[in-house]
């Protein structure tokens, strides 16, 4: 009689229940047949692809470097417009620059910024929200208050202060970024903790023996991260928003890198007499910021349960 070799782990797994596989994929299949549900957020991912596609393979794709200035190739209109040229499809700044290849080269910063800004936010804000929704009381008060302070500011006035102070600058830029969207991000831990700290669970958890760090980090975090992930979508857009914002003002980028809104501010003069040099890094800047967007109102769609049961 042949004997069974298969590991008795997968055969708790077939015979006692789902393996932890087979519930990783039922949960991957609900939240995709809800995030699918909402056409916006599937168009919208489909776009941003494309965009951190074109930015992954910027160097193969973009026909010249985004620094190089062809002197005999100022001004060029886009190829569809009288005066355009196909090496130059969608012409040229007023330095002889391909703007197609800026753009294609922009699409980095952009998502750079955007990545670098909601990381740093994510892990700060997160770890402050769990020290005052689980600690509350003094600490609570303090931490809270402060958020208040920040939250009470515009947010790209109270950037524009930061980046004065920490000195023009993308890396300076990035961080007064970050620190502006961080609040919201202590609000949300601190009251998602605050909703699961009395559940059963963490009861159970606390009367084991976990200690205040295993309870926080390990037992409540990971019940906490629905809003998280709507709202870091959220200020992913939000990021290369202000970036472009602050770069438009000077304060961010510093020509000559190909970033949107340093590209818009170098292109001010020429709005009238070349409107492809404003046009294409603003529908730049448009189409990313929507794609990101609609990704975030399919998440919440995905990840909220009230939205599911209705």
């Amino acid at each position: 009689m042949a004997t069974n070799t298969k590991d008795p782990n997968a055969a708790i797994g077939l015979e006692g229940g789902p393996s932890v596989a087979a519930t990783r994929r039922a949960m991957l299949g609900e939240f995709w047949y809800y995030f699918r549900q909402n056409r916006g957020a599937v168009v919208g991912l489909v776009v941003f692809v494309l965009i951190v596609a074109t930015a992954i393979f910027a160097p193969l794709l973009a026909p010249y470097n985004p620094s190089t200035q062809i002197r005999g190739a100022l001004l060029i209109p886009p190829v569809w417009q009288e005066g355009g040229r196909w090496e130059f499809i969608l012409g040229t700044d007023a330095v002889g620059r391909d703007i197609l290849s800026r753009l294609l080269y922009g699409a980095r910063f952009s998502l750079f910024i955007g990545l670098v800004v909601v990381t740093l936010s994510v892990t700060v804000g997160v770890v402050i929200g769990l020290i005052a929704g689980y600690f509350r009381g003094a600490v609570d008060t303090i931490i809270m208050r402060l958020m208040d302070i920040i939250l009470a500011f515009p947010s790209l006035l109270l950037a524009l202060v930061l980046v004065a102070v920490l000195g023009p600058g993308l890396l300076n830029a990035m961080i007064a970024i970050a620190l502006v969207l961080q609040p919201h991000f202590v609000r949300l831990t601190r009251a998602a903790v605050m909703a699961e700290k009395s559940r059963d669970y963490v009861t159970a958890a606390r009367v084991a023996g976990a200690g205040n760090l295993r309870l926080m980090f390990k037992t409540i975090l990971p019940n906490c991260t629905a809003p998280l992930i709507v709202q870091a979508t959220l200020s992913f857009s939000t990021a290369i928003l202000d970036a472009a914002a602050l770069g438009f003002l000077g304060m961010g980028a510093q020509p000559p890198t190909p970033e949107w809104g340093t590209m818009l501010a170098e292109a001010r003069e020429f709005i009238l007499r070349a409107w492809w040099v404003v046009t294409f890094p603003g529908l730049s800047i448009l189409v990313t910021v929507l794609a990101i967007n609609l990704m975030g109102d399919g998440l919440r769609d995905a990840l909220d349960p009230k939205l599911k049961r209705s």
